[in-house]
């Protein structure tokens, strides 16, 4: 299966959050609904994936600076201040039991990050909250870890759809990559990784019209 059945959601990241949502629109013609502001200087927009059809609690977050933030470095997350353009950047699982998925990863030989708390403010000033593994040696290769708790899911928001076709991991030597993603536990509900000359993520959508497009 070219979808991860314990997909959470995926990271699209840039360094300008206006044209990241902007570039998104002009190739899915999806505009991503303002999410909010998280505590790390970054901001987000987002939109819900239908799978067949199918609402689910999986999202689209783009992510980019917080325009109104303090500190007008570019922020470290996802590696965002080392972008030039948008860029499907990782993504997270939620797996039944995250501390006990954690143990499992360090007892294979792949250490996640420990279990932090994070939240962001809505644009309506709701305080959303959950916890997620971080850390920082923390992978893009593999994915993170998200537990939202009593959180309702943002996927099943009401927020704008797109149908996801598939979401795979490109490397050129899947085998060095695979006991990573062994290591946690999660079987097919991690993303399947594919032989490729160029190492990264391949994110195949379908729009309303009927086109497929790959980001």
């Amino acid at each position: 299966m070219s979808i991860p059945t314990r997909l959470d959601h995926v990271v699209i990241a840039g360094p300008d959050l206006a044209e990241l949502v902007a570039w998104f629109a002009a190739r899915t013609g999806v505009t991503a609904a303002p999410g909010g502001a998280h505590p790390t200087g970054t901001a987000n927009a987002l939109v819900a994936l239908t799978i067949d059809g199918r609402r689910g609690p999986q999202y689209l977050e783009l992510i980019g600076p917080d325009p109104d933030r303090s500190d007008r470095a570019l922020p470290a997350t996802f590696d965002i201040a080392s972008l030039e353009a948008p860029s499907v950047q990782a993504y997270a699982v939620h797996p039944d039991d995250i501390q006990a998925t954690v143990h499992h990863a360090r007892e294979h030989g792949y250490d996640p990050g420990d279990v932090g708390d994070l939240s962001r403010r809505t644009p309506a000033g709701e305080l959303l909250e959950w916890r997620l593994t971080r850390g920082p040696g923390q992978r893009l290769d593999v994915p993170f870890l998200i537990d939202w708790g009593r959180t309702p899911h943002p996927g099943l928001a009401d927020i704008p759809t797109i149908e996801l076709v598939s979401f795979e991991r490109v490397e050129p030597d899947p085998g060095t990559l695979r006991p990573v993603i062994d290591a946690l536990g999660l079987g097919d509900g991690a993303a399947p990784i594919v032989a490729g000359p160029a190492t990264g993520y391949r994110l195949v959508l379908r729009t309303e019209s009927g086109e497929t497009v790959e980001l």
